[in-house]
């Protein structure tokens, strides 16, 4: 019986590999899809992504990461199915926390505050979705404000 056990727990084990490094998604692939899943979040955050959301969505990863039509459903796709089964922002963030520099951490702000100033309307849960964000994200106050001035500007 112990046998039949251990064979079992064999098995299972090699079933749950990590596959090999090569497999891997490459860094920059794994930071694309988090900073994607936070922007799919805000964009989510007041319960509908409008039209202009989206575009909006679409232009500033297709700009900042040089992706073609293609990649960047591909990138949305994976985006969508992290943030689907991430239970917090934390995971998404410490990520960026440790990949980004402040420039890029500033340039993401400032991608959800285009995103959530596309619409015309900024809702309550929205703006503090984006404060929670720039927090995780190890944003001062002053860096997210001058990240929603520069949001302003561009539109």
């Amino acid at each position: 019986m112990l046998d039949a056990l251990r064979r079992l727990l064999a098995d299972r084990a090699t079933d749950h590999q990590v596959p090999p490094p090569e497999a891997s998604a490459s860094p920059t692939d794994t930071l694309q899809v988090a900073a994607c899943a936070l922007l799919l979040e805000v964009a989510h955050a007041d319960g509908d992504i409008s039209t202009v959301e989206r575009e909006h969505l679409d232009h500033a990863l297709q700009r900042h990461f040089g992706l073609d039509r293609d990649g960047l459903e591909a990138l949305v796709a994976a985006a969508e199915t992290e943030r689907q089964r991430a239970v917090d922002h934390f995971g998404f963030t410490r990520q960026l926390v440790q990949g980004y520099d402040l420039g890029q951490k500033m340039l993401l702000a400032e991608v959800m505050w285009g995103i959530i100033l596309a619409d015309g309307h900024i809702h309550d849960h929205e703006a503090h979705l984006v404060r929670k964000l720039a927090s995780l994200l190890q944003l001062e106050p002053a860096y997210l404000s001058e990240a929603r001035r520069s949001a302003t500007r561009a539109d």
